[in-house]
């Protein structure tokens, strides 16, 4: 109840909020601001008028007994049992629909499992039945009474009372029907949320998907940790950070790139199976397949190697694809992607001179190698280092063949610094690279274990962003040298995009579609 409030003065404030506010610009808006403007205005009314009626439009809980599905499940399992279902529950949700019959209306409730449908009688809500028409579309409705089926099959709440829990201000989009332009869906997820059944069902398959891995490490005897993201040294990875300021310390810090560093220190602490999920940042562009934040999981083993790594990724994603999907193989797009392992593993030397008809061992060069990728038809201009052209030709020349689930091994020495050479060939680092319709979802090596090798990388490494300063390259961590001195044991590491995976076992073509909030550009009027 409302009690003693001053209705005008609480009119004449969300009056006043709704003139001031700022709206995003008309492409892409399903009503224009002029229009939408007169629909508040109407709905701040009803809710001064519900007030006035002593009825709090916003009030502090409700006690819900059922969501829709169980309401529905509980009703069914009665009619198994020809027993007659006399309980009296409650659900709550968001109007969604609702048709008028004489003196009853059909309402849609909406809530986290789906839909039920209630009905309301004059006859039953007396005097309460008129307070419907300060209702509307997106209202949120608390609803107690008995279940009953109509004539048309249809499951539904015969209610007896209700309470009005939250009233919308704003009206849902094109008629609650969806949202057509992609922009506003992800700069307003929340309204893709309520008319997209496709979204909550990434949504809720993500989380899903996560909790699957958490569950599979920890069946391997994985410990899940923390690690910083604000750190003095951008390490662990090729790529351009993000700068922020500690004013307290005043020192320059980065949001990390990658959790591996730390994750290997706890190795050298003798933690030997450990892991981490979460974000990392990375000042890069964005397209299909990236977001300049991301989500990852990173894993390191002690007394394994790239070997031992490959066949858990396969069973990895294989399992989380049999319990998202009840099978091993999924469609995504087009494709039928069987994740059933073992998975190829197809030698990358291999593989580039099988479609481009380079050998990356005749060309060691800068010069050299840009020229024959030149001759091959592969655009060099943007690539400034030998590591970030051969980059190029595998994105352009090899990733594009690998559609079914694989594993691309034996990466040159020169593009993996944190990775250890192969006893069989200095030149090659035992690294692999997972891959599903030409996208990276995972990266992966035998760690580099030897302080002296990896003092020397990583001084090549600086050596090389000095050289070249737009190239990405990684920077010597003098703190993680000085922790690896103490002795890390043999270790197998890996890097899986769980984004990535969520889009493969979605069957999402954008990475924005399974992110809830990717980063768009300003779209906002200024002023």
């Amino acid at each position: 109840m409302f009690g003693q409030c001053d209705v005008l003065h609480v009119l004449l404030a969300q009056l006043k909020l709704a003139s001031n506010l700022k709206y995003f610009r008309k492409k892409g808006s399903i009503l224009s601001q002029q229009n939408e403007q007169e629909f508040m205005k109407v709905r701040i009314e009803k809710t001064a008028s519900l007030r006035q009626k002593g009825i709090d439009p916003y009030p502090t809980n409700y006690k819900r007994t059922h969501t829709s599905k169980q309401a529905e499940e509980a009703f069914e399992s009665a009619e198994k049992s020809n027993m007659e279902f006399h309980e009296t529950i409650k659900v709550a949700g968001r109007i969604m629909g609702r048709r008028g019959m004489g003196k009853a209306s059909f309402i849609d409730l909406s809530d986290t499992d789906g839909q039920i449908q209630i009905i309301m009688r004059s006859n039953v809500l007396n005097e309460h039945y008129e307070i419907l028409s300060d209702l509307d579309i997106g209202d949120w409705i608390g609803a107690e009474g008995t279940l009953f089926r109509t004539r048309t099959g249809q499951i539904t709440v015969q209610v007896e009372s209700f309470s009005i829990l939250c009233k919308s201000l704003r009206p849902l989009p094109e008629k609650w029907h969806g949202l057509t332009d992609v922009e506003t869906r992800f700069r307003q997820r929340y309204l893709d949320l309520i008319s997209n059944e496709d979204a909550v069902k990434t949504v809720k398959s993500r989380s899903l998907l996560v909790s699957t891995i958490r569950q599979f490490m920890s069946d391997r005897g994985f410990i899940e940790v923390e690690t910083p993201m604000l750190v003095p040294i951008a390490a662990g990875g090729m790529a351009h950070p993000f700068t922020t300021h500690h004013s307290a310390l005043n020192r320059d810090l980065f949001l990390r790139i990658a959790t591996e560093l730390h994750l290997k220190r706890l190795i050298v602490g003798g933690i030997e199976k450990v892991f981490e999920i979460g974000r990392v940042f990375r000042n890069e562009g964005v397209d299909l397949q990236h977001n300049p934040e991301f989500t990852t999981m990173e894993s390191y083993e002690a007394f394994s190697d790239y070997n031992d790594v490959m066949e858990m990724v396969e069973q990895l994603v294989s399992m989380a694809a049999k319990t998202l999907h009840g099978s091993e193989t999924v469609t995504y797009g087009d494709e039928e992607l069987k994740f059933s392992p073992p998975w190829p593993r197809i030698d990358l030397r291999e593989k580039i001179i099988e479609v481009s008809g380079i050998d990356f061992f005749d060309h060691s060069e800068l010069d050299s190698l840009k020229t024959a990728m030149s001759k091959a038809g592969v655009d060099v201009s943007q690539q400034v280092s030998w590591s970030g052209l051969l980059d190029k030709l595998i994105s352009d020349k090899v990733e594009p063949t690998l559609i079914q689930p694989c594993f691309l091994v034996n990466y040159p020495v020169a593009m993996s610094p944190l990775a250890k050479k192969s006893p069989a060939d200095d030149r090659i680092a035992e690294r692999f690279e997972g891959f599903v319709c030409g996208m990276e979802i995972c990266n992966a090596f035998t760690e580099l274990n030897d302080p002296i090798d990896q003092r020397a990388r990583f001084e090549e490494q600086e050596m090389l962003r000095q050289e070249f300063q737009d190239a990405e390259t990684d920077r010597l961590d003098e703190d993680f040298l000085v922790a690896i001195e103490h002795g890390m044991p043999p270790t197998g590491g890996l890097g899986i995009g769980i984004d990535r995976l969520t889009m493969l076992l979605t069957n999402n073509l954008s990475i924005r579609e399974v992110i809830l909030f990717p980063q768009l550009r300003s779209d906002r009027i200024e002023g």
